[in-house]
């Protein structure tokens, strides 16, 4: 009796399984449509992506020979990392999108003007995954008017809340 009760807790699982964000993302561009693609990672960049050693800050994709790269992604080495690899912080890697994906991607970038820009990093089932969005850029005034909007939402919340 005391063993089948045992068996039916569960550990609380970590429920934010979020390696990096790219914060300054939303703020520069106008998300249109997300897709989520695997990441090909040598060993030493799971290591330090599970202790959170990731920035995608200033990292952007790029279509290359029909296949898709994250590009300037940072990924600090651990101390730890073995002697006989040389770590590369700041390598392309690739990203793994199914074809149709990829000719969704390649045709909005090349004719319509669209860029590919990476939005978060995490894990999903034990592989690292990048949430990638496909953006347009936005103008000085548009992120005035996003401020603008944002502060009236803002204040109006406030007001309804002393109402």
């Amino acid at each position: 009796m005391y063993n089948a009760l045992m068996a039916t807790k569960k550990k609380p699982q970590n429920t934010d399984n979020t390696i990096a964000r790219n914060r300054k993302a939303r703020h520069e561009f106008f998300i249109e449509e997300k897709f989520e693609a695997g990441l090909v990672l040598e060993g030493w960049e799971v290591k330090s992506l599970r202790e959170g050693k990731a920035q995608l800050s200033d990292s952007y994709v790029l279509i290359r020979h029909g296949e898709a790269w994250l590009a300037n992604a940072l990924v600090t080495a651990l101390k730890t990392a073995s002697t006989h690899v040389v770590p590369e912080p700041q390598r392309d890697r690739k990203l793994l999108l199914n074809r149709n994906e990829l000719n969704k991607l390649i045709g909005a970038v090349e004719r319509k003007g669209y860029t590919l820009i990476p939005l978060a990093m995490y894990w999903k089932r034990g592989k690292a995954k990048v949430e990638i969005a496909l953006a347009k850029g936005k103008q000085m005034h548009d992120k005035r008017a996003t401020m603008k909007e944002r502060d009236w939402q803002r204040d109006k919340e406030r007001l309804f809340k002393n109402i």
